[in-house]
């Protein structure tokens, strides 16, 4: 099979959908993959590593995106809408939940659409967002960090304190895979730890890793309000697998945070879960808004390409190899990749994408 990877064009995004080592073991697999020039530069590999591995190296974007099976990291910004056509496949993250018009756009398309975010395994893991969650969690807090320092805006609070001088509060709302990282970080800086859930169970699990370390609150509104006003840092980790996340943090709580304090949200691709956040960049990471520092990039692990660019072919490439062999007959195969076909024959065929766009064909 002929696949294309283009070079990313979401702002500073420096991840590729195939490392030199997955376009290897692609290649010996049969398959011809075309490399849009300078497509993992940004990661560490040159045109001559993917060259090496069994790649062609491609100029123009056209090149890469005229292949059957395209493989990339970021979901299509309008810029490329006119890439996409029928009887291609994508297979990347695309968290459509949030974008309406580029659901409809692969729709009218005719493209289909397998999203990362969608793979399930049968215990209800989301094994291709596992990875970029992990680095998600542990670069929120480094980033919450950087960002309470007095000349980023913040309130100049060192998060692990000093003795003497009482630590940075940092407040978790959602304890899955993000929360958990973000924890592990903010607890080894010294941090005082809040994490909130509406799962039980896994704020004994928590608590079994944690220990007092980290004081683990069920998530209601009371506890949040309660935790929220005093919060340096508070980091949105709130996942509904295919849907917007709920907001849980309103305008008036985060009017009552004190000046200087840093809001982050890594589900902010999935509509975020505080209400005065909205998507920024890496050009432009935050803003100031109610006194409160707020960052809202939503493709964070594209700052550490070279760590996550790997880690995500790690989890991608035995479905990327999969498809490749078998093509759409590969969905059928692995139930798991099934499950996350997304858009298909001019139609939503993703259950959970139904009913959040409930008048789009096949809804």
């Amino acid at each position: 099979m002929e696949i294309g990877v283009p070079k990313e064009t979401k702002d500073q995004e420096f991840r590729v959908g195939l490392s030199p080592s997955s376009v290897r073991v692609l290649h010996e697999n049969g398959h011809t993959i075309f490399v849009e020039t300078g497509a993992g530069v940004g990661a560490g590999f040159t045109d001559q590593d993917y060259q090496q591995s069994g790649g062609t190296i491609v100029k123009q974007a056209a090149d890469a995106w005229s292949r059957e099976f395209i493989v990339k990291v970021k979901e299509p910004l309008v810029t490329e809408y006119e890439r996409l056509r029928k009887g291609q496949l994508l297979f990347t993250y695309l968290h459509l939940a949030a974008d309406r018009q580029l659901t409809e756009r692969l729709i009218e398309a005719g493209t289909t659409a397998i999203a990362y975010e969608n793979v399930e395994l049968g215990d209800r893991r989301l094994p291709l967002l596992i990875p970029m969650s992990i680095i998600a969690g542990r670069l929120a807090v480094q980033a919450g960090a950087r960002y309470l320092e007095r000349q980023q805006g913040g309130r100049g609070v060192l998060l692990g304190g000093v003795p003497g001088v009482s630590p940075g509060r940092v407040v978790i709302l959602g304890g899955g895979i993000v929360g958990t990282e973000a924890a592990r970080i903010a607890v080894g800086m010294g941090a005082r730890v809040h994490i909130l859930d509406v799962n039980v169970d896994r704020l004994s699990y928590l608590e079994t890793i944690f220990g007092s370390r980290v004081e683990l609150l069920y998530s209601n509104s009371s506890h949040i309000e309660s935790v929220v006003q005093d919060a340096d840092l508070l980091i949105g980790a709130v996942l509904v697998p295919g849907r917007r996340a709920p907001i849980l943090v309103s305008r008036s709580l985060v009017e009552q945070m004190r000046p200087g304090s840093v809001l982050i949200d890594v589900a902010i691709d999935q509509g975020g879960c505080i209400a005065t956040l909205r998507p920024t960049s890496h050009s432009s990471p935050t803003y100031t808004e109610a006194g409160v520092v707020h960052y809202g990039v939503p493709n964070m692990p594209g700052a550490v390409p070279w760590t996550a660019t790997q880690a995500l072919n790690h989890s991608t490439l035995p479905y990327v190899l999969k498809l490749a062999n078998y093509g759409l007959a590969a969905l059928k195969k692995d139930a798991s990749l099934g499950k996350g076909l997304t858009i298909q024959n001019h139609q939503v065929v993703h259950s959970v994408l139904q009913e959040v766009f409930p008048d789009l064909p096949g809804s």
